[in-house]
């Protein structure tokens, strides 16, 4: 236990994120933990199919080449590296993370979490598994471990633990853990909160964008952080990207976990000078009773063709060939349970290019049966090659038809899983969970800022031009942060954009479950659409599987803006 500021940098915020991060954050500065996030949702389907070819399998790869490249120079820098590329085999990663510091010949004592797993509990799925929280990472690190590898542990958590560890917090300093939850949502996909995939790109500068920096956090016993970067690196860090990386996959002012539950409505950011957001006030509460479990299954096959519609009567050539594959389908032995159709108007008048005078028609199928999305489809549409509209091609050939996933939550009492600590001397330290519990319920609605004067001019301009906005999924389900950078400008959004307009400028979202968030310290609202991803994102079936354009398309939107602000 130590009560110095605690140096926390990330390397990775997905399975496939930048390989050299690992060694640009070892040697761009000073550091205590380095963490990488390689699991998200579709990441766990896909580790599930990998270890279904091979046992030993189930990890993230691209960890376990980084260390090669990287191991040394931790280990010489005495940097702690803490990751959940164990996926579904931690163990397995671990014992070949300990092969790896032999060959290399470096003395690092290697740790992993166990426990998340509970695929046996739930029959018919490829990967069932619980997100534990920090403290079985905190053990392996106050053992003394230089590395530590988990499963399904929450992206956070990955900071909660060597915080935990490094001051030494108990469970129930929930204002404490709360901060360091907060600063872990910030870190947890890397470059996001150092300007990338940012609403307000073109206000810097193309060559800071070109290369950002990935973000660090230095972390204080009292939980107050601040977010930055190493000097002298890509991006920025301000107000804003952190904003945004804050509103980036939460929902309502209570942001739960199996440490704590965060209360984002108490979130103060502070400019701390350049590239430096002070991350303050945060309070915690007792966390919920029950443990979040994603649930992967594969879900059946899809297929997918997209007809590419040239030049004129672009709607009838797509009611032809959409008539034309209806009725092969319906002639097949057997129609796809699902099949989507989505006329995608790209073309111009009067292009000078063929490709700018084109439209896209994308059909997609999905069924239990791989041979009725498969031969049925592929056999169907090359038929028409020569039997339907005018310039008739396609951007590909259907294939056979490629196995989706699906994903669920559901959520189990915290005492019946078994969290535990392995230790690099092969002991186990079972992590109890917390005495305390709270069950999640939503805040009350806080007051609204006074609306701006009525009368005001007004001009119709895009909504992205007074408001940020970052959007992603969960599950089927998706949600839309936004948020203003001026008081005023945060006066009109909260009064302007309700659940019905929000419906109104994205018909998509017309007949679905809306649900609108408040968060005044952040001057920002947080939408939570259900349903709009059916089955999920490995399921594939929107143009926009993940949602990670929706919050853009919104922003697109035109309304009566009051001039003042434009």
């Amino acid at each position: 236990m130590t009560a110095g500021p605690l140096r926390i940098g990330n390397a990775s915020g997905f399975y496939g994120d930048r390989f050299d991060a690992m060694r640009e954050m070892l040697t761009g500065g000073e550091l205590d933990v380095l963490t990488g996030d390689y699991l998200a949702e579709l990441t766990m389907l896909i580790l599930g199919r990998d270890r279904m070819k091979d046992p030993a399998a189930g990890y993230a790869r691209t960890f376990l080449r980084q260390l090669e490249e990287c191991l040394g120079l931790a280990y010489e820098r005495g940097v702690r590296i803490v990751a959940n590329a164990g996926g579904l085999n931690p163990s397995g990663l671990a014992s070949r993370i300990r092969e790896l510091a032999v060959r290399l010949d470096i003395p690092v004592r290697v740790a992993h979490v166990e426990g998340d797993d509970l695929t046996a509990a739930h029959p018919g799925t490829l990967a069932a598994h619980a997100y534990l929280g920090g403290f079985g990472i905190a053990a392996c690190l106050r053992e003394g471990a230089d590395i530590v590898v988990t499963g399904r542990v929450t992206d956070a958590a990955l900071v909660t633990g060597p915080a935990a560890a490094h001051f030494g917090w108990g469970p129930g300093e929930y204002d404490r853990l709360a901060g360091a939850v907060v600063a872990g949502h910030v870190l947890e996909c890397g470059a996001q909160a150092t300007g990338g995939n940012y609403a307000f790109f073109h206000e810097a500068t193309p060559a800071a964008l070109r290369h950002p920096g990935f973000p660090l956090a230095e972390l204080h016993a009292d939980g107050t952080a601040v977010i930055t970067k190493h000097p002298g690196t890509g991006g920025l860090v301000d107000i804003g990207t952190v904003t945004a990386q804050l509103l980036y996959e939460t929902g309502g002012a209570r942001y739960a976990g199996p440490d704590v539950t965060a209360r984002l409505d108490t979130i103060t950011l502070t400019q701390d000078g350049p590239d430096r957001v002070r991350v303050h006030g945060v309070r915690g509460e007792a966390p919920p009773p029950t443990l979040k479990v994603g649930l992967n299954r594969l879900g059946g096959f899809r297929n997918e063709v997209t007809f590419v519609l040239t030049g004129l009567e672009i709607e009838r050539k797509a009611a032809l060939v959409r008539d034309q594959l209806e009725t092969a389908l319906a002639a097949a032995k057997s129609r796809p349970a699902h099949v989507d159709w989505e006329l995608a108007r790209t073309d111009h008048p009067d292009a000078r290019t063929e490709e700018t005078a084109s439209a896209l028609l994308r059909l997609v199928v999905r069924d239990p049966d791989q041979a009725t999305v498969g031969r049925a489809l592929s056999g169907a549409a090359v038929e028409l090659a020569l039997a339907s509209y005018p310039g008739f091609h396609v951007l590909a050939p259907p294939g056979k038809g490629a196995p989706y996933g699906v994903f669920e939550a559901a959520h189990v009492a915290r005492d019946t899983v078994r969290h535990v600590a392995v230790l690099h001397d092969g002991r186990r330290l079972p992590v109890p969970p917390g005495d305390d519990t709270l069950p999640l319920r939503p805040v009350d609605e806080p007051a609204l800022p006074a609306p701006l004067p009525p009368g005001l001019p007004t001009r119709r301009a895009p909504l992205g031009l007074v408001a940020g906005a970052r959007s992603g999924d969960k599950g089927g389900n998706a949600n839309i942060g936004l948020w203003a950078r001026t008081d005023d400008a945060w006066r009109w959004l909260a009064h302007t954009l309700t659940t019905d307009r929000l419906r109104a400028l994205l018909p998509e979202t017309a007949d679905l479950p809306v649900t609108r968030h408040t968060l005044p310290n952040l001057r920002a609202l947080n939408f939570d659409v259900v349903g709009i991803l059916g089955e999920g994102v490995a399921s594939q079936a929107r143009f926009d599987p993940q949602a990670k354009a929706l919050g853009e398309w919104l922003r697109s939107r035109h309304l009566d803006i009051p001039e003042a602000l434009l």
